[in-house]
């Protein structure tokens, strides 16, 4: 018998539907690859090229549904029959919208089942990509974009804060934009032809930091051939940006406490104080007033650094405005590694929105710039990493019932050896006619 090339996993935890199902599908010609269970059946999906996955629904533990919402992301491109026995209106919509073709209920005949695979093969995403229509309507300020009410409450602050030079305070997680905040503020004020310094101060090692902000004289300490000038000087007229200000030393936290009550600093080895003009916006993921307690940062410098304070929004709190990013992310990378603006489709964009993002925007430019790359000539779920996907969780910590085991147990012994049950009581060490009423 001359098999066709598509492989067709099948996933059932009644031993007798799959092998119903194998000889059904042998007769027309097709491979088959059995599982009795879900963790059994991403396991081939891992190790084997599968053209059509056909699975129950009603399973014990991980159940059919958490199947197809893995395989309809992690396999894209893998069609999806479902069958069932015990058929529903909610079951059946909730594995269409997960990703299914088809929906076949049990019991069917012969020919239901060979028009059903033929169908599930003519939907298959291979020859199906929708692109989700890019929004490019929005509120921008600066490089800040979105229309969530929480970006909006934060472009409120900026427009009120941007024209003069009262000293602010950013706070927001790592790869929020902070920095964005910063620049929103500066650039779109009145002040915006000065000079714009940006310090990361955990990025400079605590005993170059000061010198760094504040300059330095010729023989202030070793390797101080000249005198110099510290960011500080540079940002005079214009906003100098503090990011990671937590890192700061005591030292440094009291020269810039300092800068900012009398509008003047010293450089170091030098007797002669200057006079600056600027604007301090700070910023930070850390919890100040947990430093402030554990005495590692100073409770007056706290409070003269959040004049006014901006709270920037995590993006799972603002995953309205992820489409406007991606957006912005894909006009922006590209022309650069494409020559052109990359479409992004409907069902990745939809991955895309769900995910939590612990890294923020930053994280999620990262998974843009890299889709673009890797994708052809749209971003598809295929392009996508398989960490922003969806997880089955196979850790099984419950306490089952023994019969419940032993039902799961035999039913993989039986699969191992093609449900040979002579091979299956010896492995079991039970007689046949035991192995027989079991089954029953």
């Amino acid at each position: 018998m001359s098999l066709q090339k598509e492989n067709i996993l099948v996933v059932d935890d009644d031993i007798n539907i799959l092998e119903m199902l194998q000889r059904h599908l042998q007769s027309l010609h097709y491979h088959t690859y059995k599982a009795i269970s879900v963790k059994e059946a991403v396991a081939i999906l891992r190790e084997t090229d599968i053209d059509l996955l056909i699975t129950d629904l009603k399973m014990p533990g991980i159940d059919g549904h958490e199947l197809v919402k893995y395989v309809s992301e992690h396999y894209p491109l893998i069609p999806i029959l479902v069958v069932s026995g015990y058929p529903s209106v909610s079951d059946a919509l909730d594995v269409i919208k997960s990703g299914a073709i088809d929906y076949l209920v049990k019991p069917f005949t012969h020919e239901e089942l060979r028009q059903a695979v033929l169908k599930s093969f003519k939907g298959s995403k291979k020859s199906k990509k929708s692109t989700a229509n890019q929004q490019t309507s929005h509120t921008a300020y600066g490089e800040l974009i979105g229309n969530s009410p929480e970006i909006q409450e934060v472009i409120e602050i900026i427009s009120r804060v941007k024209d003069n030079k009262a000293t602010i305070f950013v706070n927001g997680e790592s790869g929020t934009g902070k920095e964005l905040v910063a620049r929103a503020i500066h650039y779109t004020g009145k002040f915006s032809r000065s000079p714009f310094i940006a310090v990361n101060c955990g990025a400079i090692p605590e005993n170059l930091l000061e010198s760094e902000l504040f300059g330095y004289v010729k023989g202030a300490f070793t390797g101080a051939n000249e005198n110099r000038q510290g960011f500080f000087q540079a940002a005079n007229h214009g906003t100098i940006f503090l990011d990671e200000i937590g890192n700061a030393s005591l030292a440094v936290q009291s020269r810039l406490l300092r800068a900012l009550q009398e509008k003047e600093i010293t450089r170091i080895g030098s007797q002669k104080v200057e006079k600056v003009d600027l604007r301090i916006i700070a910023a930070t993921n850390s919890d100040l007033k947990e430093l402030i307690a554990k005495k590692q940062f100073r409770e007056d410098l706290y409070y003269r650094l959040t004049v006014v304070q901006i709270n920037v929004p995590p993006l799972r709190d603002r995953k309205a405005d992820i489409p406007l990013l991606v957006d912005k992310f894909i006009k922006k990378y590209g022309p650069e590694y494409k020559d052109r603006i990359t479409p992004v489709t409907k069902e990745a964009l939809v991955i895309l929105e769900r995910y939590d993002w612990p890294g923020n925007i930053r994280e999620l430019e990262n998974v843009v710039q890299r889709a673009i790359i890797m994708c052809d000539k749209t971003i598809e779920v295929k392009d996508l990493p398989d960490n922003i996907k969806y997880k089955i969780d196979f850790t099984d910590n419950a306490l089952k019932p023994l019969k419940e085991m032993e039902k799961a147990y035999i039913l993989k012994v039986l699969a191992a050896v093609g449900n040979n049950k002579t091979k299956a009581a010896e492995i079991l060490q039970i007689d046949r006619k035991t192995l027989r009423q079991k089954i029953q």
